[in-house]
């Protein structure tokens, strides 16, 4: 136990570095000095809330799914399908804006005043050190020893933070007030219009974000609590934001008013780089170790970051690699694809251009408060909505999140509330109304046979539709309150009914624990049927075999009672495709679970194919 509890620690600090980005970092300046202490807590109080929420939330899906060593990982799966291009671009923002929040208010203030003429050629090393940096840790430790490297660093930052408070004169401003002590200077869109989309954008921040999922995973490999590790993380969190926004009041409150900065384009004020500007000043009369210490800081918390997404990055890939078979990608080496170098590249320039273009941290956040919030949003309808489970509508989803994105930057150029509230609102609207309507089509569809055969009682109605007829052999169905005799297709799952009879059960009277088995492989060969009508076994230059069946047993079921077996295409690599099965009572009582992988061999020679061409085409759609 108490092993445990230091591991959810390490883990706990962990997860806090890594949310420690260039947002989170020097966005609690910036609201320090538009909104004061109100600002800071608001921006630092739904921040730690969302990584807590994400801990709770992964810990319960983890443990619905089997609760074993592997069973989020299975889960994340089948749950990042479709989200794997967002996923990765999530990441490409989220790094590129904390290389970006780096060069721009710590480096950019520090080589203005030293560099001269050189200053972009410096700029361009700073920045690719900074990546190069990311890329050494990233690679030296994995996820399993993360940790371990972040407690190390977590140490170094806990002491710079010490050595910060020591050298402050005075320790501490004489009062603390609700309002910026640089009353006036804001004159942007109001505390209200950041209200929303703020406690949004957080909230559910963490759920695109693959740092935090790899590090879910890993803690449940690890048997850790990843509710407490989260936990723990999130107070750690909230104390580092709570730091950094207050150090920023104490540098306004010491000073009285802003270091000179160059206006913006869009005419804002922003003072992001304010504790940078204030310690590398000839007049700072603190402590010398000050602005050592809080650069330490800085990059510790930067650097913690980007090692984080390089093995998050590589994981990914990797994973993603193994699935495909797509012919194009197949002529690129898989080294290249595989590594999350080339992404780095990507993520460099982008917060390259962003330096030179004079952009600011807001206008990366604004994809966190309204591009990104939809997709978020329904990443958690999928672990608990069931109807959620459906294909993701990428081109509405897409269309959406453009059109709030662009209602949120109008409105915050403009100081408009009502459209920075709508620009987060918006896409959690349509993913409420996506949800809904899949649950109502469903349910249409699940009664629509029962409502045709009520109809089909009403004497008038009976009159008319009675007809004579002989069915072919192909035409022969069950009658209306079953289904087609060789089953049929529900969205992805390939269904099949029968009724238990007495030569299904044991002494006992129950089902007999080996016909599960037969029932699934005889739904198995049906699915077969109906989705390669064509195969025959005389020519076939294939055949499937069983590589391997899993089952877990949940209910009993008797005779007489209606065993329904649901079966589809869960995964498959190169090689091999995995089949996942439901058994349902006739109750719709869950009995039982599980998965059977396939291979596929020359009818030659039995030898090891890679899965035809024929196999894809025909499974890829129940996929």
């Amino acid at each position: 136990m108490n092993f445990r509890w230091l591991n959810a620690l390490l883990w706990g600090n962990s997860v806090a570095l890594a949310w420690m980005w260039g947002l989170g970092l020097f966005f609690s300046v910036q609201m320090t000095f538009m909104f004061g202490l109100q600002g800071l807590l608001l921006f630092a109080a739904p921040n730690a809330l969302g990584l807590m929420l994400f801990g709770a939330i992964t810990h319960r899906v983890a443990k619905r799914h089997g609760g074993g060593p592997e069973s989020l990982a299975r889960f994340f799966d089948q749950f990042s399908k479709p989200f794997r291009l967002i996923f990765y671009l999530y990441q490409i923002v989220a790094l590129a804006l904390t290389v970006f929040a780096l060069t721009k208010y710590m480096v950019v203030p520090l080589l203005e005043v030293s560099s001269g003429p050189l200053f972009w050629i410096y700029a361009v090393l700073v920045v690719f050190v900074i990546l190069a940096a990311g890329c050494l840790f990233g690679e030296e430790f994995g996820i399993g020893k993360i940790k371990m490297s972040h407690a190390l660093l977590g140490a170094t930052l806990a002491a710079s933070v010490a050595l910060i408070l020591a050298g402050l004169r005075p320790l501490w401003p004489a009062s603390l007030t609700w309002a910026s002590p640089v009353a006036g200077s804001w004159q942007g869109p109001s505390l209200l219009g950041f209200t929303v989309p703020l406690v949004v954008g957080l909230l559910v921040g963490p759920w695109l974000d693959l740092q935090h999922w790899q590090r879910a995973i890993q803690i449940h490999r690890e048997k850790t609590s990843i509710r407490f590790s989260y936990l723990l993380g999130g107070l750690i969190f909230f104390l580092m934001l709570m730091f950094h926004g207050c150090l920023a009041y104490w540098v306004m409150v010491k000073t009285g008013v802003l270091p000179e900065m160059r206006p913006s384009a869009d005419g804002f004020q922003y003072a992001h780089e304010l504790i940078t500007r204030y310690l590398s000043s000839p007049n700072m009369d603190q402590a010398s170790w000050v602005p050592w210490a809080y650069f330490t800081f800085l990059v510790i918390c930067v650097l913690t970051t980007l090692d984080s997404g390089y093995v998050a990055l590589k994981w990914f890939l990797e994973k993603n690699l193994e699935k495909s078979e797509n012919m194009i990608l197949a002529l690129v080496p898989k080294q290249v694809l595989g590594s999350p170098v080339p992404t780095f590249f990507i993520v460099g320039l982008v917060a390259f251009l962003a330096v030179v273009l004079q952009l600011h941290l807001e206008y990366f956040m604004v994809f966190y408060a309204s591009f990104f919030v939809g997709y978020a949003g329904l990443a958690i309808a999928r672990c608990y909505v069931p109807n959620a489970q459906q294909s993701l509508p990428q081109i509405r989803m897409l269309s959406m999140a453009s059109l709030s994105l662009v209602v949120f930057a109008i409105g915050y150029l403009n100081s408009l509330t009502p459209l920075l509230i709508l620009g987060s609102i918006l896409p959690l609207a349509y993913v409420v109304w996506l949800v809904f309507n899949a649950d109502l089509l469903r349910v249409v569809t699940e009664r629509a046979g029962e409502v045709i055969v009520a109809a089909q009682e009403i004497p008038a109605i009976k009159a008319i539709t009675k007809t004579v007829s002989v069915a072919t052999g192909s035409e022969v169905v069950a009658p209306q309150d079953a289904h087609a005799l060789g089953g049929h297709f529900e969205d992805k799952w390939f269904v099949y009914s029968s009724i238990a009879s007495y030569a299904d059960t044991n002494s006992v009277g129950n089902v007999y624990f080996g016909m599960y088995a037969l029932y699934v492989g005889k739904a198995r060969e049906l699915f077969f049927n109906k989705a390669m009508p064509d195969f025959d076994l005389k020519t076939t230059k294939f055949y499937i075999l069983t590589r391997s069946f899993e089952h877990k047993f949940v209910r009993e079921a008797r005779e007489f009672d209606t065993i329904t077996v649901k079966i589809r295409v869960g995964d498959f690599n190169r090689k091999f495709c995995t089949l996942e099965h439901q058994i349902f009572g006739t109750e719709n009582e869950l009995l039982g679970k599980g998965k059977q992988s396939l291979l596929f061999v020359s009818s030659k020679d039995y030898a090891l194919l890679d899965i035809p061409s024929e196999v894809y085409a025909a499974f890829m759609k129940y996929v």
